[in-house]
């Protein structure tokens, strides 16, 4: 029994270990503003890594009926049911409500993977986006390709062009391609490098649905940087992010065809990144309107947190116990 426990405290004390303080104190300070009471319940969840769940979608293009009948055994059940107003019946993804994670599969040249582990709130923005076959789409900023994928589960793109401009995440972002897109698919995608605020010029109004997942402060990741340093600095171009994300919003735009809808989401609880940014590009663009996804919220509530008071263009997930996903925000638009 002793040793268990002292088992159990260094397993503590290696979680403990992980968090950065720098980054608590921050997140602490602005996210006690603008959550009040709720911050304490989300920031449990975030902190302790042993209640985290991980969601499997399934890749249709390397289906296993005995992947399923695994999942069911293990007590998964299919993230997504109910009167959403759009679900294709191809795009598969199992959860279950205690946490942990189900075996990873390794890349392997040449085989497809048949499933794909990720944050189930991750696969809003792709149900908001509402792809239909034929249609050309535009995933932004790509890496590392969770979504991307989950768009081809939905339907066949008539175009489809992935852009990723940091390069140790392009070549992450090629890789999943190739782990789960067969060759005849993969040929028929666009995989680029540009720079995201410059392709709204190089490329306009080319698609009829645009994804920007924009680099944002992962709340996540950040809280267990290991490097003080760097934690440091990152909270320092924190303040930066905004603009980037308004300028990679005003891009999109600018790709998107009249008519066209668009979807902006972070991993991040941060209003200056979410909701500003957004109120930002309604106030100076004349030419986009919100567009309203809280049926799609109200679907999904049984699975999902959301945060109360925000507008019907936009929702928030927040990670609690047993419904440990997001953060995420995703807001809709569309151009006039």
């Amino acid at each position: 029994f002793l040793l268990s426990l002292k088992l159990e405290n260094k397993t503590k004390g290696k979680l403990q270990k992980q968090i950065c303080q720098v980054v608590l104190d921050h997140f602490e300070k602005q996210y006690t503003t603008e959550l009040g009471d709720t911050w304490t319940s989300v920031r449990d969840v975030l902190t302790y890594p042993l209640c985290w769940q991980y969601a499997v979608l399934l890749n249709k293009f390397s289906q296993s009926a005995e992947l399923e009948n695994t999942l069911r055994v293990k007590g998964y059940h299919p993230a997504f049911q109910g009167p959403l107003p759009y679900l294709p019946a191809s795009l598969k993804c199992y959860i279950r409500r205690t946490p942990g994670r189900f075996p990873a599969q390794k890349h392997q040249a040449g085989k497809l993977k048949e499933y794909y582990l990720l944050n189930a709130a991750s696969l809003l923005p792709v149900l908001a986006l509402e792809v239909k076959d034929g249609e050309d789409i535009l995933d932004l900023c790509a890496a590392p390709g969770g979504k991307s994928v989950a768009i081809l589960q939905c339907a066949y793109p008539g175009q489809f062009h992935c852009n990723e401009y940091d390069d140790l995440r392009s070549r992450w972002l090629k890789q999943t391609i190739e782990s789960f897109i067969p060759d005849p698919l993969i040929n028929l995608m666009t995989v680029s490098k540009l720079d995201g605020r410059q392709i709204g010029d190089l490329k306009p109004e080319l698609y009829d649905k645009v994804l920007v997942d924009a680099p944002c402060s992962n709340d996540r990741s950040w809280l267990f940087s290991s490097d003080i340093q760097q934690a440091t600095l990152r909270l320092i171009q924190r303040k930066e992010l905004s603009s980037l994300q308004f300028q990679l919003l005003r891009s999109a735009i600018k790709a998107l065809r009249p008519g066209g809808s668009l979807v902006y989401s972070t991993c991040t609880l941060s209003k200056a990144e979410n909701s500003d940014v957004i109120n930002l590009i309604l106030n100076s663009c004349s030419n986009v309107m919100p567009v309203d996804i809280s049926e799609m919220a109200k679907a999904v509530s049984q699975e999902f947190t959301f945060l109360n008071d925000t507008q019907q263009h936009e929702l928030l997930v927040l990670p609690e116990k047993g419904r440990a996903w997001g953060p995420m925000y995703v807001a809709k638009l569309k151009k006039m």
